[in-house]
C-alpha cells in the first residue's frame, strides 16, 4: 500500500507555501495547530460560495433551489432577525426535520455572529424544554411536529419569538416563515469573532442530561479543511504511487444527506464540504433505503453520508439491483464505526462507488480521522490518521501516555476541539484538561499514525449513529417507583451497531412487565432511547469495590440473551 506517498503528501500539503499549511497559533488560552489559509469565520467561507451562482443548492422532492436563490433568502433571515434585535452573541434555534430552510436559517445566523442551538427533532416534550430553558434562543425556529411538542410545555410561553415552518394553519402568536422571507435586505456587516459560538449542538454524555456542546467559528472551519484535505492527500498519495492523475475536471459533487442536520455528520460534514465545492444537496425527510435508491438514481448522487447501517440497507434492498447507481463515487459511513465487512462488500458490490469513513465527535466539530479508497480496504478496521490540525495520544487512568500500540483511551488536541459545556463548566473540566479533549474511547496507534477504535470507556451506547447516555436512561428507569436498582448498557446489533438493554431488579413485592417499562420511558424520552432489551433479575446488579455497577461484566452475560 502507498503508506510512504501518503506521508510524502501529508508534508507537501501542510508544509510551508502548501495548500493546507499548518501554523501555531494561540487559541483561548493554548498553543495550537491550526490552517494559515482557513477563512476567519464561517461569515467568509459562505459568503464565497455566492460565486456558485446558479448552480444547484437544495433539492427537496420537487423544490429546487440554486445556490443564487439561497444567498437572496439567506440574506432575508438576516435581516429580519436583525430587524427583531436579535445580534451577534445572541442564540436561536432549529427545531425541525431536513427541510431546505434548515440551512438557510443556519447559514444566515453564522454569517451574522449569531449561534444556532440545533435541537434534537426526536426529543419529547421534556427534553425540548430543558434544551430551550439551558440555551435560552430569542426566537425558535419549528415545523407541525416540534411546535406541537413546544406548545406542550407551558412554562415557556411568551420567552421567545417563534416562527413557523411549513404549517398551513398557524396558532395564534405564531410567526409565518412567508414573513421571514418577505422581509428582503441585504446581509448586515458584523465582524465575527473566530472562537464565538457558531452553533450549540447538545450531546449525549455520562450523567443526567444532555449537555450543549459549543463549536466556535474556529472550529467548523478547521473541520472543513480537515474535510478538504482529506480528499486531497489521499488522491496525492494515490496518483504517486499508481501515476494514474485524477480527472482534470472532477464532477461537481451531489450528496444525499440522509442524517439529521443537528448532527455535525450531517451539518459540519456532509453539508459544508459540499458546499465548499459548490455542490448539491439532497434532503430526505426520513431515511428510506428504497427511497434513497431512487433519488441517487433521479440526481445522480455522487456521493451518499449515513451512519454505516444505511450503507448496507442500500446495499441489501431488493432495489438495489435494478436501480442505476452509477454516478457513486463514495459510499460513506460516520457516526459509529463501519464494519470491515461492510468495507468490503461496499468495494465489491458497488462497482464505481469506494467505501469511505470518518471518526469523529460533536466535541470535535467533526471528524478526527479520514480514511477512504485504498487505505480503508486495505485497514477496514482502523479509522484512518488523525487531520494534521490535531495531536493525538492514548493514555492510561492516570493521564499517562501508554507506549505505542499499546490501548489507552484517545485523547486529542487541536483547534477544532470545543470551547467548552455551554452553562456546564463542572462537565468541560471532566472533558477537556489542559486542552486535551479526553474522547472516551479506548484506542491504539501504529506506526503510520492511523487510530485503531478498541473499545468505549464511557457508559454511551451509539446506536444507529445516535449517542444515548447510559446514566439519563437509568435515571428515567427509576422514575418507574417500582424499581429498585438498574443497569443499562448496550449489546450488539446487526442493523444498529448496538441497542439499549437494561437490567432490572424489581422492589420486594413488586411486579412490571418489559413493555410496561418500555410504555413508561417512552413518555419521558425521544424513542431511539428506549431500551429494547429489558430483562428482571432476582439478585442484585454486580458491582465494584466503589460501588459501580459492572457494566461490561452485565453485557457480556446478557448479550448472548440478546442475540437468541
Amino acid at each position: 500500500m502507498h503508506y510512504a506517498e501518503l506521508r510524502k503528501a501529508a508534508a507537501e500539503l501542510t508544509g510551508p507555501g502548501g495548500q493546507f499549511e499548518i501554523v501555531e497559533a494561540e487559541v483561548l488560552g493554548q498553543r495550537l495547530k491550526v490552517y494559515k489559509n482557513a477563512p476567519p469565520s464561517v461569515r467568509e467561507f459562505w459568503l464565497s460560495t455566492a460565486a456558485w451562482g446558479d448552480r444547484p443548492y437544495l433539492i427537496y422532492q420537487d423544490e429546487r433551489i440554486t445556490y443564487a436563490q439561497a444567498h437572496a433568502k439567506v440574506n432575508a433571515v438576516a435581516a429580519w432577525l436583525a430587524a427583531q434585535g436579535v445580534t451577534a452573541g445572541d442564540r436561536i434555534a432549529i427545531a425541525m426535520r431536513n427541510y431546505p430552510e434548515w440551512l438557510l436559517i443556519y447559514w444566515a445566523c453564522v454569517a451574522t455572529g449569531i449561534a444556532v442551538v440545533g435541537m434534537n427533532a426526536w426529543w419529547t416534550p421534556e427534553e425540548m424544554d430543558y434544551a430551550l430553558k439551558d440555551s435560552q434562543p430569542k426566537i425558535l425556529f419549528a415545523d407541525a411536529e416540534r411546535l406541537e411538542r413546544f406548545q406542550a410545555c407551558p412554562d415557556l410561553a411568551g420567552t421567545m419569538q417563534v416562527v413557523g415552518v411549513r404549517i398551513p394553519q398557524l396558532p395564534a402568536g405564531v410567526i409565518p416563515w412567508s414573513e421571514v422571507i418577505a422581509h428582503g435586505g441585504a446581509m448586515p456587516q458584523v465582524a465575527v469573532d473566530p472562537d464565538a459560538d457558531a452553533c450549540i449542538f447538545y450531546t449525549s454524555g455520562t450523567t443526567g442530561h444532555p449537555k450543549g456542546a459549543q463549536l466556535t467559528h474556529r472550529g467548523c472551519v478547521a473541520n472543513l479543511m480537515n474535510l478538504l484535505y482529506a480528499g486531497a492527500s489521499s488522491a496525492l498519495a494515490t496518483e504517486r504511487a499508481t501515476g494514474v492523475a485524477p480527472p482534470a475536471e472532477p464532477p461537481i459533487p451531489c450528496l444525499l444527506l440522509t442524517t439529521p442536520l443537528f448532527h455535525v455528520t450531517a451539518n459540519n460534514c456532509g453539508a459544508y464540504g459540499t458546499t465548499a465545492l459548490g455542490g448539491a444537496l439532497v434532503l430526505m425527510y426520513k431515511w428510506d433505503a428504497g427511497e434513497a435508491l431512487r433519488l441517487i438514481e433521479q440526481h445522480r448522487c455522487t456521493s451518499m453520508s449515513g451512519v454505516p447501517v444505511m450503507s448496507r440497507e442500500i446495499i441489501n434492498h431488493p432495489d438495489f439491483a435494478t436501480r442505476d447507481t452509477s454516478s457513486l463515487l463514495a459510499l460513506s459511513g460516520g457516526g459509529a464505526q463501519v464494519p470491515p465487512d461492510l468495507v468490503l462488500k461496499i468495494e465489491e458490490k458497488v462497482a464505481t462507488a469506494r467505501p469511505t469513513t470518518g471518526y469523529g465527535m460533536t466535541e470535535t466539530c467533526g471528524i478526527i480521522t479520514s480514511l477512504g479508497g485504498d487505505f480503508f480496504v486495505d485497514r477496514p478496521n482502523s479509522a484512518g490518521p488523525a487531520m494534521p490540525n490535531f495531536a493525538v495520544k492514548c493514555v492510561d487512568d492516570d493521564g499517562n501516555e501508554v507506549p505505542l500500540g499499546e490501548p489507552g483511551e484517545l485523547w486529542v488536541k487541536c483547534s477544532s476541539v470545543i470551547k467548552g459545556y455551554f452553562n456546564r463548566p463542572d462537565a468541560t473540566a471532566q472533558t477537556i484538561t489542559d486542552g486535551w479533549l479526553h474522547t472516551g474511547d479506548v484506542a491504539r496507534l501504529d506506526e503510520d499514525g492511523f487510530i485503531y477504535i478498541v473499545d468505549r470507556k464511557k457508559d454511551l451506547v451509539i446506536r444507529g449513529g445516535e449517542n444515548v447516555s447510559c446514566t439519563e436512561v437509568e435515571a428515567c428507569v427509576y422514575r418507574q417507583g417500582q424499581v429498585a436498582e438498574c443497569c443499562v448498557f448496550g449489546v450488539p446489533d446487526p442493523r444498529l451497531g448496538e441497542e439499549i438493554a437494561v437490567a432490572v431488579v424489581l422492589k420486594a413485592g413488586e411486579s412490571l412487565s418489559a413493555d410496561a417499562l418500555r410504555e413508561f420511558c417512552a413518555a419521558h424520552m425521544s424513542k431511539h432511547k428506549v431500551p429494547r432489551h429489558v430483562w428482571f433479575l432476582d439478585e442484585a446488579l454486580p458491582r465494584n469495590a466503589s460501588g459501580k455497577f459492572l457494566r461490561r461484566e452485565l453485557r457480556e452475560r446478557l448479550s448472548t440473551l440478546a442475540e437468541a
